[in-house]
């Protein structure tokens, strides 16, 4: 019988597993802390990648100081603090301004961009003098008179009571789809509310009338039918006609 010797020959060096010594991964959880360390630090620190400037662009009726004042981000702050989202709503709060963005420009800068409110009409105020109001019927601003690029809204509300009156909105819309040159013409807009349809399906509508420098009366209707409307005030301003009714676009009334 043949006895079956062991083998007793070592693995080949490369073969064998390399053991890691405890300090080597040690040296690599600790270089791995530092630097998640460092990041933090150049981050949150009070003296790295913090708020240095505040730039403020878009403003006209608002000052660059008054939107900074707003936007309440002292100088210092850490950027990655800064909510953006918050500080929007807080420009935003202010009166004039439509809309605002920002944006944090690394490594020491914070960009607010404001678009102000833009006035549609002015509403003749009890004590004298005008609100310059905006689409959405927000008072953008007071003027002693009225600007003559601005037609005169007559309505029964002042005030804060104007914003989100449907009847300020409705004015807006007109206004803003009208031919330029008609735009141009129209001295004073009045709102009536009516009732349009039947039975349960009864609804409050818009009308519009404009009153024009030269003495005609544009009865628009409600802000539908623009392109039509707007086609068929252009033909009959030409003709001898003072009044000018477009509700139902394709039958005017005319006189």
């Amino acid at each position: 019988m043949t006895e079956v010797q062991p083998d007793t020959e070592e693995a080949p060096a490369a073969t064998r597993p390399r053991r890691r010594t405890p300090w080597r991964a040690a040296f690599f959880v600790l270089a791995g802390v530092g630097i998640i360390a460092a990041v933090a630090w150049a981050l949150l620190g009070d003296r790295l990648l913090v708020v240095r400037s505040v730039t403020v662009t878009g403003t006209h009726l608002v000052s660059p100081a008054q939107v900074i004042a707003a936007a309440d981000v002292p100088l210092g702050t850490p950027l990655m603090r800064v909510d953006a989202g918050a500080v929007t709503r807080r420009v935003e709060a202010i009166r004039q301004v439509a809309s605002a963005s920002v944006a944090e420009d690394w490594p020491d800068h914070l960009a607010i961009v404001v678009t102000e409110r833009v006035p549609a009409v002015a509403v003749r105020m009890a004590g004298g003098g005008y609100d310059l109001v905006d689409p959405t019927g927000t008072i953008v601003r007071m003027a002693k008179t009225r600007p003559a690029r601005l037609p005169l809204l007559t309505t029964s509300l002042t005030g804060s009571a104007l914003r989100g009156d449907p009847g300020v909105i409705a004015a807006a819309d007109v206004l803003a789809e009208l031919d330029l040159s008609l735009a141009r013409s129209v001295a004073t807009v009045r709102v009536a509310q009516v009732l349009t349809g039947d039975g349960d399906s009864v609804v409050t509508a818009q009308q519009v009338t404009l009153l024009l420098r030269d003495g005609k009366t544009v009865v628009w209707g409600d802000p539908s039918g623009a392109a039509q409307k707007n086609r068929e005030i252009t033909i009959l301003l030409r003709k001898s006609v003072r009044y000018i009714d477009v509700r139902a676009p394709g039958t005017v009334v005319t006189r």
